[in-house]
């Protein structure tokens, strides 16, 4: 009987971001990505959310490698906090591995793993692994599609995709290469993007946007043009420098991440413009402002991102203002429409004029719509599917689509985060869970958890009362205080009386438990706490955190 194949999903199927699965064939563990998600507004204070890692810590051992499908954060951005427990090879192409490499050199994890590339239609193996990479097109260069020849026949996992006939660098998703799979040994397992699951039709090619751009600089000849983009998105920044260099300007770019990127595909020959193109940022008051184009990070509306502080106007390097165009060439991710939001009013505050999605045809996506799906699903023929990427609902309109291409309803799992399941002669199957929560990293991993988050929505909702008292250690007699101090329930400076009244009730309630004794300073505690709880609910109907602090002398 042949070896049975599991899969096991760390993060991905339920969110967009963290997106890490693994693949068991004989003993090992294949990573397949291993990406961060980037924190709800419900999560005060966290900078970044990962997979829960104590499964591949318990399996460290077992671990032979992890592919990157592509470069993209969702997909590599956890690495460098997983090689902090493990260490292991990451196989990609150069591009995804020169993206990587960064933030795992950031970490100071670089001895902790090889860096291995490998190049569009290879196959190679891997340990018990047998692996091909068939090239993909995505929102940045050089994505794959990796297909797994086990003993359970070939799986298939489709990356970020999308179907582009006229990509800009001419590197177009290999149907032809998944179509002679399935014509020969067939594919067994199909796993799919789901991103764009609930949207009809096929997605725009990326091409397509620089017309638009091409017309945008032209009808604003008379204004400095800032655009604002992925700094991964290889592509169209290409189209905007392509634009700029016809219209005349020279190109500076402004982010730590827009100019290593940038430098990266240079290098590599993914981006092309001359030297006497590009200038340094600092040096763009040496130009007319009118023959001048920046580059920016910022497109999400990150608070310290160059964007925002131009917004702000505390961006060193950069003040807009009534001579400026700003183009946000992207989409906001969802979960950060209010900040993007918000720097958009800000650039407006500061009299420039803002272009973005919502206004012209600026930006497209870098995910299949359900024409795409469709098409993949047509060509693969897969016996069983299983969606990912992408949240509950997308997971689930992709799995009505892949019924509605003749995939069997029973061959259609509808999997979640943490769920393990098996491929074996008898079929696919849910086999176990493993755990797959969040975790939160505020400066450090793992340090923030869900009480810490109950904690921070009180002080940000409600706010924080604080009552300090010292008291005699034997009698409980108060030697001094209450002193209150409160932050976000009232403005004590104008709360003089309520304050006062305030301090009577945590008095009155110590006279309720002085027995001449022996104090319990943990019971005094609860006293005051219960007290002073009460009676700010009583006044106010507001609930701030309560914290007394007693000293005992």
């Amino acid at each position: 009987m042949p070896d049975s194949v599991r899969v096991t999903f760390l993060g991905g199927l339920g969110e967009i971001g963290r997106n890490c699965a693994a693949v068991e064939l004989g003993g090992r563990i294949m990573l397949l990505d291993c990406g961060i998600m980037f924190p709800d507004i419900d999560m005060p204070g966290v900078d970044l959310v990962l997979p829960d890692f104590t499964w591949l810590r318990k399996n460290a051992d077992r671990v032979e490698g992890c592919i990157l499908t592509h470069g993209h954060e969702d997909h590599a951005g956890g690495l460098s906090f997983l090689l902090r427990d493990l260490s292991f090879p990451i196989y990609g192409s150069r591009l995804s591995l020169g993206l990587a490499r960064s933030r795992i050199e950031e970490a100071g994890m670089l001895s902790r793993t090889e860096l291995v590339p490998v190049t569009d239609g290879e196959r190679r193996r891997i340990g018990p692994f047998d692996v091909e990479f068939i090239p993909v097109t995505h929102s940045v260069p050089h994505g794959f599609a990796t297909v797994f020849h086990t003993p359970q026949g070939v799986i298939l996992h489709s990356g970020d995709f999308k179907l582009d006939l006229t990509p800009v660098d001419g590197r177009m998703t290999d149907l032809a290469r998944i179509g002679a799979i399935a014509s020969t040994s067939g594919i067994r397992l199909l796993l799919s993007d789901s991103t764009n699951a609930e949207e009809p039709g096929h997605t725009a090619s990326e091409s397509s946007v620089g017309p638009v751009l091409t017309d945008l600089f032209r009808d604003h000849a008379d204004k400095r043009i800032i655009v604002t983009c992925f700094a991964s998105h290889i592509h169209r920044i290409q189209q905007v420098i392509e634009v700029a260099v016809a219209s005349g300007r020279v190109v500076a770019t402004l982010g730590r991440s827009m100019a290593k990127n940038v430098a990266l595909a240079r290098d590599m020959g993914l981006l092309h413009i001359a030297d006497s193109s590009i200038v340094d940022i600092d040096k763009i008051g040496d130009h007319d402002p009118r023959r001048v184009c920046v580059v920016s990070t910022g497109s999400q509306g990150e608070p310290m991102s160059a964007l925002a502080l131009m917004a702000a106007g505390e961006n060193k390097r950069l003040k807009v203002g009534d001579g400026d165009l700003v183009i946000l060439s992207s989409h906001a991710i969802p979960g950060n429409e209010m900040n993007v939001g918000k720097v958009i009013d800000g650039l407006h505050r500061r009299g420039a004029e803002v272009i973005h999605s919502g206004i012209a045809e600026v930006h497209v996506s870098g995910h299949a719509m359900q024409g795409e799906l469709q098409t993949l699903l047509a060509v693969a023929r897969p016996e069983h599917f299983i969606p990912v990427h992408g949240e509950y609902r997308h997971l689930t309109h992709h799995s009505r689509l892949a019924v509605r291409m003749g995939v069997s309803a029973g061959k259609v799992l509808l999997a979640e985060d943490g769920d393990v399941v098996e491929l074996t002669d008898d079929g696919l199957d849910f086999v176990g869970e493993v755990p797959a929560g969040y975790l939160y990293v505020d400066g450090i991993v793992g340090d923030v958890g869900h009480g810490v988050f109950r904690d921070r929505r009180v002080l940000s909702e409600e706010g924080v009362v604080i009552v300090v008292l010292t008291v005699e250690g034997r009698s409980g007699e108060v030697l001094d205080g209450p002193e209150i101090i409160t932050r976000g329930w009232v403005y004590q400076r104008e709360a003089e009386g309520l304050m006062s009244e305030a301090r009577e009730a945590v008095l009155l309630s110590l006279k309720e438990v002085e027995s001449g004794g022996a104090v319990d300073i943990e019971l005094l505690k609860r006293h005051v706490r219960t007290a002073l709880g009460r009676f700010v609910n009583e006044r106010t109907r507001r609930r701030p955190m309560i914290v007394p602090v007693i000293m005992e002398v």
